[in-house]
């Protein structure tokens, strides 16, 4: 969905960080991250996403767009998630956010305790949003994409409060969920949509 080249002079290794948003809500797609970090341009302060408020993550966000060697963001479709299962999914948006790189990193470190199928070296890394700085930066973009993502299907679909709970189960999703019933932008394969779906029918 983007991506952003500063500076190809450098001698060191290319080291992408990978990170994902949207694995557990019950509607919208799942989106992954990869930056390459600039060595020569430290961001201070990175951090996993989740523990950053809305505007220090956009803060942030700007920052990395315009000081890494490279970043890109992708994701898979709400589609793609009802017909791969969401693992499966959301290994193809990671994927897909490494091809997009203006780069060929040389070693991926991806959040989590499994790495996708890449042509690099890869590893995983549990809870390496804290630990590894390209790692939060990915985090970071993939929250920041995601969550305007979400902005988005709050303005097309108004009912079911998305700019509240970011299509995550709360209590309120739900009762909206059994009130509206499912939209397209809901995952089918998620057990409370498929009930739904299922009460629905009948």
């Amino acid at each position: 969905m983007g991506q952003y080249l500063i500076n190809v002079a450098y001698s060191s290794l290319l080291v992408a960080g990978v990170d994902e948003a949207g694995r557990g809500p019950l509607a919208g797609d799942v989106y992954a991250a990869a930056v390459v970090l600039d060595e020569k341009k430290p961001i201070l302060g990175l951090t996993d996403s989740k523990k950053l408020s809305a505007r220090q993550r956009d803060t942030f966000a700007r920052q990395i767009r315009e000081q890494a060697i490279a970043w890109f963001v992708a994701r898979a479709d709400v589609s793609e998630i009802d017909q791969l299962n969401i693992l499966q999914a959301t290994m193809l948006a990671m994927q897909r956010a490494v091809q997009g790189l203006a780069v060929v990193p040389d070693q991926v470190l991806v959040d989590g305790n499994r790495v996708p199928t890449l042509p690099m070296p890869s590893k995983a890394i549990v809870k390496g949003d804290l630990t590894e700085p390209a790692i939060s930066a990915a985090s970071i973009l993939a929250k920041t994409a995601r969550d305007a993502s979400l902005a988005e299907l709050h303005a097309q679909y108004p009912d079911y409060g998305f700019d509240q709970h970011k299509g995550y189960g709360t209590a309120l999703h739900l009762a909206r969920l059994r009130e509206h019933g499912p939209c397209p932008a809901h995952r089918q394969s998620f057990a409370p949509v498929r009930r739904c779906l299922a009460n629905k029918q009948l």
